[in-house]
């Protein structure tokens, strides 16, 4: 039982503590309480909290890390600091899909299934943002019932807020701290955009890509370079009447990735059939990513991708910074709305617009 709410512990329950304005929704108690609170945040608390396997005090640690708030960013890459020792021992898959592939059901039998072995899963769900409120709009908690009932899952729906990808930007911080609460598998289910699952791919061990039978007509839209980005390909649904064309969907799927440059060296990737809804294939998934993992860290691959993946963060986190420390300055957005409609009026060219902005901020140093 929650100490703090009289209720259940719940991988549907956050903690009250910090707000969160990522999403348009503000969690915690009422405006007049929250500084208080985020000033007496006991942040080794916390941690200690975290890693003993408190889901309440988990999803209150990935609020604080989701939080806008200058304050809460402070404690957050405090919390961070304190639980990176404890990080790193997890398999991190990313699993995205073309629409209707049934990414999330295939997660949650998927997910399902390793629990009952044993493992701890957290499934982190990239909702699509909605672009009136910036909040979740399928809230896919209310679609993995069955996964959230088990005590060695965890489910946490964070927003994609618009970020390329389809990837809420603080999701890699988010990985670490459930791998130091102890799950030692991660699942990242992304929006399935289409065009930038890189970024997907840059912050996972294992990419796996779900397609649906009859891969004639779905080859040709099938974009090439997100098929080169998959370490295994599941025909999913492959269940009833679909069973005959499921098996001739992965023929046809092996036969592309033949002629692919592997997505992890010393790898080739493969396809499989699946149907979450008979339960059939998901056990040779997992056997899958087991081989993967034992062929890619023989090779040295494992770790050189996550060092790669960690400095690519790196520079993308510089970048973010710049962008932020550039616009931040009231004076500098009033110029760059000025140039903009000097620009559409034609008095401008684009370049041209460019260059007096950057010379106006040399002749202010």
């Amino acid at each position: 039982m929650d100490k703090n709410k009289g209720m259940p512990e719940s991988a549907l329950f956050v903690m009250d503590g910090v707000e969160a304005t990522h999403d348009g929704m503000q969690y915690g108690t009422p405006k007049k309480f929250r500084k208080k609170k985020a000033d007496n945040l006991n942040v080794q608390e916390l941690a200690q909290e975290v890693r003993a396997g408190s889901r309440t005090q988990l999803s209150k640690a990935i609020t604080l890390i989701e939080s806008s708030n200058a304050t809460h960013k402070v404690q957050a890459q405090e919390l961070l600091q304190e639980l990176l020792p404890h990080t790193g021992n997890s398999v991190r898959i990313g699993i995205t899909g073309v629409p209707g592939a049934g990414k999330s059901s295939f997660i949650e039998a998927f997910g399902t299934m390793l629990c009952e072995l044993g493992k701890k899963v957290a499934v982190l769900a990239i909702d699509p943002s909605s672009s009136l409120s910036g909040g979740s709009i399928l809230g896919d908690k209310t679609r993995m019932e069955e996964l959230v009932k088990k005590p060695n899952a965890f489910v946490r729906p964070s927003p994609s807020a618009g970020t390329l990808g389809g990837v809420h930007k603080k999701t890699r911080e988010t990985m670490l701290v459930c791998e130091a609460a102890g799950y030692d598998v991660i699942l990242i289910e992304t929006v399935g955009v289409g065009q930038s699952e890189t970024y997907v791919r840059g912050m996972v061990d294992f990419f796996l890509l779900l397609v649906l039978t009859g891969a004639g007509d779905e080859l040709q839209g099938m974009k090439k370079g997100i098929m080169e980005l998959a370490d295994a390909i599941v025909v999913h649904k492959a269940d009833g009447d679909n069973v005959r064309l499921a098996k001739k969907t992965v023929s046809e799927y092996k036969q592309i990735l033949h002629f692919l440059q592997p997505a992890t060296p010393g790898w080739m990737s493969t396809a499989m059939p699946v149907s979450s809804w008979e339960k059939r294939g998901l056990d040779k998934v997992w056997n899958t990513i087991g081989e993967f993992r034992q062929i890619v860290e023989a090779n040295n691959y494992w770790s050189i991708r996550r060092q790669n993946q960690t400095r690519d963060w790196f520079q993308s986190m510089i970048t973010d910074q710049l962008i932020d420390m550039f616009y931040g300055n009231p004076e500098r957005k009033a110029q760059v709305q000025l140039l903009e409609r000097q620009i559409l009026n034609g008095q401008l060219t684009v370049t041209q617009g460019v260059d007096r902005l950057f010379s106006d901020e040399q002749s202010q140093k």
